[in-house]
């Protein structure tokens, strides 16, 4: 799975670890934060080891698969987690944030997609993790949220054209989760908490574990008639 090494991702890789799923952990640049993941996942009797790959950037589809292929001959699932944040309304965004964020956001899953089905066997599962702004209006991150629906939208072409062979396709879409992406303005500011607590439905703020355990189930074979759907997990928020 992509963007394992820390926030969602890494609560997913954990998650599946315990499963007994072997989780390729990817990373780009914290190999240290890989390395824990990986070792926590086999500390609890699991299976994983880490690959890196900068995503947005020439080759590295190439790059990610080179080091996957060393580990694997084929796989049953594939989780792209990986994305970028970019904020800013319709004035404000520029050439270079817009491309920046479709190279990482959409156009990495959608070749790793491409390079993995050939790996991937009968059966298998593709999930995407997207956001819950795909079905609000969200103008203080328009690119952000054009990214996540592009990925919506190809994850339910892919659903309908893989079917035959039995692989599932689905999104995830979280909502305001506690990360180190969020920590600037969310922990420790009890008003921001309180805010955001007040979007959801079940009135707290998202953890990580929160949206892993829909990945865990979205993955597993109760899960097999499952597809081409996003599956809500921001906890009721702007209902």
């Amino acid at each position: 799975m992509t963007g394992a090494s820390r926030g969602i991702g890494r609560a997913i890789a954990l998650r599946l670890g315990r499963e007994g799923i072997r989780v390729a952990v990817h990373y780009a640049r914290d190999g240290k934060a890989a390395e824990e993941v990986v070792a926590a996942i086999t500390e609890a009797g699991g299976a994983a080891f880490p690959i890196r790959a900068e995503l947005g950037v020439e080759g590295d589809v190439d790059t990610l698969f080179a080091a996957l292929e060393k580990e694997v001959e084929g796989f049953d699932i594939l989780v792209n987690n990986v994305g970028i944040t970019a904020l800013g309304g319709i004035l404000d965004v520029t050439p270079e944030v817009y491309d920046r964020a479709f190279a990482v956001n959409v156009r990495a899953p959608f070749f790793i997609i491409q390079r993995a089905l050939p790996l991937l066997r009968d059966g298998g599962r593709i999930v995407t993790i997207t956001s819950g702004v795909t079905r609000i209006a969200f103008p203080e991150g328009v690119a952000y949220a054009a990214t996540k629906g592009a990925l919506e939208v190809l994850g339910r072409t892919l659903a309908q054209e893989l079917g035959p062979r039995g692989i599932t396709v689905n999104s995830v879409a979280p909502g305001i989760i506690d990360t180190d992406v969020n920590a600037g303005w969310l922990r420790g500011n009890p008003e921001a908490e309180r805010l955001a607590a007040g979007r959801a439905a079940l009135a707290r703020v998202g953890a990580p574990e929160d949206v892993a355990d829909v990945v865990a189930f979205v993955v597993s074979d109760d899960a097999r008639w499952v597809t081409g759907t996003t599956l809500d997990a921001t906890g009721g928020s702007a209902l």
